[in-house]
Parts: structure tokens; C-alpha cells; sequence
């Protein structure tokens, strides 16, 4: 009977502990899963196209380049107050400590007497504003092209950051497909590892196989490692550059495969006459036309000036600080002032030679800028065409690689074959698939740096963030042709 009794409760108690163990298990997997969904809704995937417009909006170099326009607009508005009249008022009080003295003679007899109060009191509006002023006017069409200069050189930073942004991207790219091919190349050798192991142990081979196979095993091992962790740095330059903070998990969507479409025959992609929109030769340009301009308003330093004034003050003068009976006296002036430059001491006719060494030097300048353009462009070009020759032998091989890696597992595998031909296999197949992912990083990076060097990369000042694009409306001196500048000061010095 008490047998029957501890067999009845052992069967309750088991009856409520496993559904409880049960539901413990259960709930500690939704929350495994839980967890693991949270941190996959943590990670930021991203395109290239997602990356470029990002750092558009959000990276530093993009921000200092907008504030820097919007600094050069200020101060060319600035400018132009120059042009209109300056009024100021102003207060002035002196105290006499001791009072001038006058002679005067008076028959046979001379008298003096002390001249002026103890107390003047001084105040009243001024105004002043240039009439002709040749200098002054050359001076404001320099601030305008300041605005087109500041415009350009934030069209270089944006061309800049779009290059880095996309061989960035790319690197990540390269880096994920090489850990993919490690990983890969690391799970056959560990399959190669247990069919080698499981044969020596049934005796089918010898000992050194298992051993060779192991050894190969944790040789592939570190390299997997390796490029997981040159995954992890590219993904943290990359979210360096577009801006975003560097705990966000991203994931760069896509692979190399993907863009292999876009090798092809370099032939007729570019030459080196196509340097119209390189941001280095306009900014060039525009410093020349800034340049003719300042020759031209240092010139304008020898003609005369012309300026009004205007002038309406009250006195008033005491011996005493009894204001309330003071009587103050308006008077005002008007008048003209001409100015005529005769001799400088030579400083005006330097800072003419200054200028014209300085537009000599802008000229040898452009023209080495030039020629190490069209160095660049060659060599882009060149690195596109070796890109393409060499992804067509990589591909090529790959194909080869792979069956003969098959085969040579199959040879193994029925015991035809040695250990040492499936290493030589696997090793010439990961190869291939390096040497495939390189080609196309390669063309990619040398059409970013080419794109980069031609002005492509971005199309006009309309890719500019809204707020740039405002900023430019404002400011007429922008809504300028920058190719329009080099023709005017051609024709100038003509």
C-alpha cells in the first residue's frame, strides 16, 4: 500500500514539473529570439545610394563647406554698405583748464583778456557717403566673385566626400565577400578535416592525412578572423565619413557581384580633354578673373575720389553745470571732398608688379595643375583597363577552380586521389574567388577616383541640400557660369 502511495505521488509530481520546465524552456527561446530580433532591428542597412545621401546631410566637411559660403555671402552684402551713406551721431564735452589769452591794442595801450567758458558741450548727426569712388566699385565686383570661389570650393569638399564615401563602400563590400570566401574556404576544410579523420579511424588512411588536414584546418582559421575584422574597420570608416555615430550597427547592402556589369571596355569612357568641370581648374579660373579684377582696382587707386558730408551739431558753453539754462546753438555744414592721389612713396606702383607676378604665378600654377590632371586621368584609365583584363582571367579560372576542386574531392573521397591535390584545389579555387572580388574593386575605386578628377560626381550646384540651394538664390554673384569667368578675364586682359 505505501509503495502504491509514493508511486501515486511520484506520478503527480512529475505531472507538474514538466509542463512547468516546458514553459520555462518556452520562454527563455521567445526571449533568445526576442533578443535577437531587437538586434537585428538595431542595424542599420544601408545602399550606396542611402550612404551618399546621408553624408550629403549629415557629414562635417559638408557642413563647414555650406558655412563657409554662407560666411563669403555676408560678407559681400557686407560690402556693398560701403555704397551707401553713413550716419553717425556723437557727443563731445571739454572743460578749459585755463582760458587762452588775447592781446589787443588800444591806442598807445595793450590789453588782454582770457577767451572762451570753462564748460563746451558738443553734439549732433553726421553723414558721409562716397560719390566717385573707382576703387571702391572694383572692390565690390571682387566680393561677388569671393561668392563664386567660396560656391566652388564647396562643390570640391562634396566632391571629395562623394569619392571617399564610395570607395569606402566599396571596401566594405570587398571585405565582406573576402570573409565570405574565407569562411567558406574555413567550412571545407573542416569538412575535409572530419572525412579525413573519419577514415583514418575506420583505417582507410594513413595518419599524416588527418594531421595535414587538421594543420590546414587551423590555417584557414586565422585568415577568417582576419577579414571579419577588416570588415569591422571599413564599417567604421564608413560611418566616420557620412556622419552617423559610430555605435550604430550598419550593414552595406549589396555585393561586388553586383556591380560586375559595370566593367567594361574603357576605351572611349573618358580622355584627357575632358577637364571643363574639374573643380581645381575653376576654382583656378575664378581666382585668375579675381585676380585681373584686383590689378584693375589697384589701378583705380591713382584716380581721384570724390565724397560728401553733412553735418547738423548743437553747442552750447558755460561757466557753470546749470544745464537747464544753458542755450544750445544748432549750426550745420555740408560739403565736398576731392581727393587726388600725387605721391605714394612708390607703394601703389609695387602693388601693381605684386599683382602682375601674382597672375603670372596663377598661370603656371593652372597649367601644372593641368598636366597633373591629365597624369591622373591616364592612370585611372589605365587601372580600369587592367581591372577589366583582369576580372575576364578571373572569371575564367574560377570556373576551372571550381570543378577542380570537385573533382579532386570526389578522387579523395573514393580514395584515387591524395589530401595534398584537394589542398592545392581549394587553395587555387580561393584564390579565384579573391582575385574575381579584387578585379571589380579595383575598377570601382579607379571609376570613383576618375568621376572624382573629371567633375562627375557631382552633377551641378543643384545637388546642393535645400537650404544651399536658398542660400545661392540670394545671391546673384553665384547663379554665375563658372566657365564664364575664365572668358571674361581673357577678354579683360585683351
Amino acid at each position: 500500500m505505501k509503495k502504491k502511495f509514493l508511486k501515486f505521488i511520484a506520478i503527480i509530481s512529475a505531472a507538474i514539473v514538466l509542463p512547468c520546465g516546458t514553459s520555462a524552456q518556452t520562454a527563455v527561446n521567445a526571449q533568445v529570439a526576442t533578443n535577437g530580433q531587437a538586434a537585428a532591428n538595431d542595424t542599420l542597412a544601408l545602399t550606396l545610394n542611402e550612404a551618399l545621401q546621408i553624408a550629403k546631410s549629415q557629414s562635417f566637411t559638408v557642413k563647414i563647406a555650406d558655412k563657409e559660403v554662407q560666411k563669403t555671402g555676408y560678407a559681400k552684402n557686407g560690402s556693398y554698405s560701403s555704397l551707401f551713406p553713413q550716419i553717425n551721431f556723437s557727443g563731445a564735452y571739454q572743460r578749459t583748464i585755463k582760458k587762452q589769452v588775447m592781446y589787443m591794442k588800444m591806442d598807445t595801450v595793450t590789453r588782454s583778456f582770457a577767451v572762451g567758458t570753462a564748460n563746451v558741450y558738443n553734439m549732433g548727426f553726421s553723414a558721409s557717403m562716397p560719390l566717385i569712388n573707382f576703387s571702391l566699385w572694383k572692390s565690390l565686383e571682387i566680393s561677388g566673385k569671393s561668392v563664386d570661389l567660396a560656391v566652388e570650393q564647396a562643390r570640391s569638399s562634396r566632391q571629395d566626400l562623394i569619392d571617399q564615401v564610395q570607395q569606402a563602400f566599396y571596401t566594405c563590400l570587398l571585405a565582406s565577400d573576402s570573409y565570405d570566401v574565407y569562411r567558406e574556404n574555413y567550412n571545407n576544410t573542416v569538412h575535409s578535416y572530419r572525412d579525413a579523420k573519419a577514415k583514418y579511424e575506420s583505417g582507410r588512411s594513413a595518419k599524416y592525412d588527418m594531421i595535414r588536414a587538421e594543420v590546414t584546418m587551423q590555417n584557414a582559421e586565422p585568415s577568417m578572423y582576419d577579414a571579419q575584422n577588416s570588415m569591422v574597420l571599413a564599417m567604421w570608416k564608413l560611418k566616420a565619413l557620412i556622419g552617423i555615430d559610430l555605435n550604430t550597427n550598419i550593414k552595406c547592402i549589396g555585393k561586388l557581384s553586383d556591380y560586375k556589369d559595370a566593367l567594361r571596355d574603357v576605351s572611349f569612357v573618358a580622355d584627357t580633354t575632358m577637364l571643363d568641370r574639374n573643380s581645381s581648374l575653376k576654382q583656378l579660373d575664378i581666382q585668375s578673373y579675381i585676380l585681373s579684377k584686383t590689378y584693375k582696382m589697384q589701378l583705380a587707386q591713382y584716380y581721384p575720389t570724390l565724397s560728401a558730408s553733412l553735418s547738423y551739431s548743437w553747442i552750447a558753453m558755460a561757466e557753470d553745470f546749470k544745464f537747464k539754462d544753458y542755450n544750445w546753438n544748432p549750426y550745420s555744414v555740408g560739403g565736398l571732398s576731392l581727393t587726388v592721389p600725387i605721391f605714394s612713396g612708390g607703394q601703389r606702383w609695387y602693388n601693381l608688379k605684386q599683382t602682375k607676378v601674382q597672375q603670372e604665378e596663377l598661370d603656371l600654377q593652372r597649367e601644372n595643375t593641368r598636366r597633373n590632371l591629365v597624369v591622373a586621368v591616364k592612370q585611372c584609365l589605365s587601372s580600369l583597363e587592367t581591372a577589366v583584363k583582369q576580372y575576364s582571367a578571373a572569371q575564367a579560372s574560377i570556373e576551372g577552380a571550381k570543378t577542380g576542386y570537385e573533382i579532386a574531392q570526389k578522387r579523395y573521397e573514393i580514395g584515387s586521389g591524395t589530401l595534398l591535390e584537394m589542398n592545392d584545389a581549394q587553395l587555387a579555387l580561393l584564390q579565384a574567388k579573391l582575385n574575381l572580388n579584387q578585379s571589380i574593386y579595383t575598377y570601382l575605386v579607379a571609376k570613383s577616383s576618375l568621376d572624382k578628377v573629371l567633375g562627375v560626381n557631382v552633377n551641378d550646384e543643384t545637388e546642393y541640400n535645400p537650404q544651399k540651394r536658398e542660400l545661392i538664390k540670394k545671391l546673384p554673384a553665384a547663379e554665375m557660369e563658372h566657365s564664364k569667368a575664365a572668358d571674361n578675364w581673357s577678354e579683360g586682359n585683351k
